[in-house]
């Protein structure tokens, strides 16, 4: 569970997460950004805004972090 409201510090966490994790099936970023996505989609019907502001800023930190797009 993600209990950081710094989207920094949260794409920093899933992005080790993803390289370290022997589990995976595709990529690293695809790995912590479907982790990320899970985080979103479980916090329910209406989630507080504050949270997924964060969420959705954690998404963009993490796009940065792995050298993607904003797209």
């Amino acid at each position: 569970m993600i209990r950081s409201n710094d989207p920094e510090a949260i794409a920093r966490s899933l992005k080790r997460s993803a390289e370290k994790s022997s589990r995976q099936k595709s990529s690293p970023f695809r790995s912590a950004m479907s982790m990320l996505t899970s985080y979103v989609n479980r916090a329910g019907k209406n989630p507080p805004a504050r949270k997924v502001k964060v969420l959705e800023a954690a998404k963009d930190r993490l796009r940065a972090a792995f050298g993607r797009g904003t797209s």
